[in-house]
């Protein structure tokens, strides 16, 4: 492996993590810096993303770099019926970089094997989702002036949702207290609660969205129940409206508990949250704009 790809978030170590978040305070600061000119970057989106992509394509452009790429596989030679290795090593001569979203489990460790450039995994299936975990923990960071000691509750998709699973390994570093609440469909993934158990991490399973929890909370992490997940519909329309988060449910919490959500939402919170002071997920859509910026440069090793 690339020692300056980004597969997972368990590749960045305590104190990469803490450079990276020093990084991007800079970059907010001063996003546009021509840090990368002369650097060819290559944007290869083999699922859907808007937040992801968008952010990504303009950190490089802001940091007078170029980027080259596809955000639909009907559009490349995969529709042809070209392998994903041949396309990596292909593109492999044309960046410097490669940002990669997959709907397979594993095909951003696949590609960083055979790549001769730096892999950053934008997300491969439910698996992982390191680069959106890094503005997690700017904006977690951002909101409560420090990442230690914090109770995070997730709600929704803790099966599918790769953005609580590496946030989930990511916090290890700063001694978290979890919640977990979802539907016996969609709970927490056993290895994801041995993993707690291996790093003597708290937590707490319920499939009750009640006041008590969300008055315990520091961040509430929302996410969506992802209908691209499953194969059975029928379960998907069980479940995809359990959870919604409304303004009322907000009046007991703590002053500094803030909502994140990685985005896109559906039904899962309600719009009158979002004139509420608790409400951060679009700054914290935002903060992906310096945190892959951060990313990109110790990619490149800049």
């Amino acid at each position: 492996m690339d020692k300056h790809s980004l597969i997972s978030i368990s590749d960045l170590s305590k104190d990469e993590i803490l450079a990276l978040l020093k990084r991007a305070q800079e970059f907010e600061k001063n996003p546009n810096q021509r840090i990368l000119a002369g650097k060819v970057v290559a944007s290869l989106f083999f699922e859907p993303s808007t937040r992801t992509r968008l952010s990504f394509e303009t950190a490089v452009n802001r940091l007078g770099g170029r980027v080259i790429g596809f955000s639909d596989p009907k559009s490349s030679s995969q529709a042809k019926g070209e392998s994903l290795k041949d396309t990596i090593m292909m593109v492999s001569n044309y960046a410097d970089l490669i940002v990669m979203r997959h709907y397979l489990e594993g095909a951003a460790r696949y590609a960083n094997e055979i790549a001769s450039v730096p892999i950053i995994n934008a997300g491969d299936g439910s698996n992982q989702h390191p680069t959106q975990t890094m503005l997690d923990l700017y904006t977690i960071y951002q909101t409560q002036g420090t990442l230690e000691n914090l109770t995070i509750t997730m709600v929704g998709d803790l099966k599918y949702g790769r953005t609580v699973h590496s946030l989930l390994e990511a916090m290890h570093h700063f001694h978290p207290r979890f919640k977990f609440v979802a539907c016996d469909e969609l709970r927490m993934p056993e290895q994801y609660k041995q993993y707690c158990k291996e790093w003597g991490i708290d937590y707490e399973e319920t499939r009750d969205f009640s006041p008590e929890i969300i008055n315990q909370t520091d961040i509430l992490y929302m996410t969506r129940v992802q209908r691209e997940r499953f194969s059975d519909l029928m379960e998907y329309e069980r479940v995809k409206n359990v959870y919604t988060l409304t303004a009322s449910m907000l009046t007991g919490c703590k002053p500094n508990m803030r909502v994140l959500h990685p985005l896109p939402r559906v039904t899962e919170i309600a719009q009158d949250v979002d004139d509420t002071p608790q409400a951060y997920y679009f700054e914290q859509a935002l903060n992906g704009l310096y945190a892959r910026q951060a990313l990109i440069c110790r990619a490149l090793d800049l």
